[in-house]
């Protein structure tokens, strides 16, 4: 009998001793879903997507056009064993079966090819960005889902809101450099020499941009992605403001830029009030807007009124 006890004893001792393989309730942009299990290997087939995953501390598997998203989104840096996928409008699907993930996540880009992806894994779906809602709240709440996702809820929560408290830092050292008059502000990126892209109401440079305090210089309404393109010419219109333009600005667009007649006969320009920021993601998840906080304040203190 005590050799049968000790049996049983046995078997649930190593019963309890594997893991969980319970079903959890997740949320994307389409509603509610059940995941068999907390996923490990997720592929991330937008670039906010992939920035998001690395902020929670999960590395994805594989993630499109890695070699452009250290161009344009830098931060937070891509692991080096993240698997290239192609572009992010046409990810090469047979690379991305081979990873064998447990969970793709997608989005705007790829909604088309949901139906094809769910062959592979279990697809979630987030839209940060059309003109009907306010892109950094959408941001917001997706990096909560996904970090709910994941079993980061609590790291989530620590990162946003230290992202507040950056806010706040970034907007007392402008207050101060600015002697509390604080600036309005175009931020924009060049489409080319003579097209510039403004960022509208609805964008999280926008929500960034009121945050550290300051105001719109050429307000914009509410746009798909948040931006919308404007001629270089309607730059004239930023008067006493200043203009900040995002990279990457290579050496030899700057050269050309500051031969232009027309650059150079800008109000703005003539005032000394624009500056080159750092390159940042304009377009990514909620942990991109302290990165967009952070370039802005530096690029305005850099050209600070002289006291």
């Amino acid at each position: 009998m005590n050799n049968i006890i000790r049996a049983i004893g046995s078997i649930w001792i190593a019963l309890l001793s594997l893991p969980s393989q319970a079903a959890i309730t997740v949320t994307d942009s389409l509603g509610q879903h059940q995941l068999p299990e907390t996923p490990k290997r997720i592929v991330a087939l937008n670039w906010d997507l992939a920035e998001q995953l690395i902020e929670l501390d999960v590395v994805p598997v594989g993630v499109p056009n890695i070699k452009d998203y250290t161009t344009w989104v830098v931060q937070p840096a891509m692991p080096a064993s993240v698997e290239d996928l192609g572009t992010r409008a046409e990810p090469n699907m047979e690379k991305l079966a081979a990873l064998k993930p447990d969970l793709i996540l997608a989005a705007s880009p790829q909604k088309d090819l949901i139906p094809r992806l769910q062959t592979i894994a279990p697809v979630l779906y987030y839209q940060t960005y059309n003109a009907e809602q306010n892109s950094a709240q959408a941001a917001i709440e997706n990096f909560k889902h996904i970090a709910q996702v994941v079993g980061k809820t609590p790291l989530a929560e620590q990162k946003l809101n230290q992202m507040q408290q950056r806010f706040s830092e970034l907007k007392g050292q402008l207050e101060s450099a600015f002697n509390g008059s604080m600036p309005s502000v175009a931020a924009m990126r060049f489409a080319n020499q003579t097209t510039v892209y403004l960022y509208a109401q609805n964008s999280t440079t926008d929500y960034v941009l009121h945050q550290l305090g300051l105001t719109t210089a050429l307000p914009q309404p509410a746009k798909e992605w948040g931006i919308v393109q404007k001629r270089l010419t309607d730059l004239q219109h930023v008067k006493d403001g200043y203009v900040i333009y995002f990279g990457p600005f290579t050496q030899q667009q700057s050269e050309q830029l500051n031969k232009s007649m027309l650059w150079n006969a800008m109000p703005f320009v003539r005032n000394g009030h624009v500056n080159q920021a750092d390159t940042v993601w304009n377009y990514g998840g909620a942990m991109s807007m302290e990165y967009i906080a952070e370039s802005i304040t530096k690029s305005l203190l850099e050209i600070k009124p002289k006291s």
